[in-house]
């Protein structure tokens, strides 16, 4: 696939030949001035500094957490780079390193940002605004990173009663909107009542949308997730993953976005 003439420059996924500068991968096309890169359609998660995630704590070691990110190397959550309960600011203590499963142990669902890239491309993380942290009840979505487009934000309150969470490394997360935050949880408190079938539904078709729009390889971002959601409405939740249903819910969804770009 020739993607224009040599005076572009070659980036990620691209290379020249005969003068023409043609992708070696399938993927989304990124243009910097005259660099041009192409983004594979399934990679792992190559992070940089300042991206969300949603990741999973895999291991308790000292003075730190490894969380799965799907990246090539397990992330690293340092027992620094976290809030205390409370919002404490203080030296992390010895009594803090023997706690440190009462903040997060294994299978736990964290949102986090990359904080720095080790020199090996394994990811630094921290969880240091309240709006990161550990996460309560939800589904988890995993999907291509190279599906989510980056945005100034990546936490959503949807109108149709759910909020997401669209982690840059492709993992996304489902819940019932929040109520009242605990502020003095630290980015520790998960509420444990009971989901209602409403919001259970809801996260449900959402979840089915996600899938949808990932098969047919479209960006997702809080307009593109919600306007599939509006589009899958006429149909059964459990239907929105027949492929004839997905096809012609996607299609309705890409006709609104080009209106609303146009």
């Amino acid at each position: 696939m020739t993607l224009t003439l040599k005076v572009d420059i070659e980036g990620h996924g691209t290379y020249m030949d005969e003068e023409k500068l043609t992708a070696s991968v399938a993927g989304e096309v990124e243009r910097v001035n005259k660099l041009v890169c192409v983004r594979p359609l399934r990679t792992r998660f190559n992070g940089e500094v300042g991206d969300v995630v949603v990741g999973r704590i895999t291991e308790v070691q000292q003075k730190r957490w490894k969380v799965e990110t799907n990246s090539r190397l397990d992330s690293v959550l340092l027992l620094s780079s976290v809030n205390l309960p409370g919002g404490e600011l203080r030296r992390r203590s010895a009594e803090d390193e023997l706690t440190m499963r009462d903040y997060l142990q294994e299978g736990d669902l964290i949102s986090a940002e990359v904080q720095s890239v080790f020199s090996d491309g394994a990811l630094s993380l921290h969880t240091r605004s309240l709006k990161y942290g550990k996460l309560g009840q939800g589904v988890l979505v995993q999907l291509s990173p190279s599906l989510i487009k980056r945005q100034k934000t990546h936490f959503h309150n949807l109108p149709c009663g759910a909020s997401i969470i669209l982690g840059n490394n492709g993992f996304v997360w489902l819940y019932p909107a929040p109520g009242q935050q605990d502020e003095e949880a630290g980015g520790y408190y998960t509420s444990l009542e009971p989901v209602s079938l409403s919001d259970r539904e809801v996260i449900s078709r959402l979840r089915n949308c996600l899938l949808a729009l990932g098969a047919h390889k479209v960006l997702l971002y809080d307009t593109s997730v919600l306007y599939c959601y509006e589009s899958s409405l006429p149909h059964q939740i459990k239907d929105i993953l027949k492929p004839e249903v997905m096809e012609e819910i996607v299609m309705v969804t890409r006709q609104k976005l080009v209106e609303q770009e146009g």
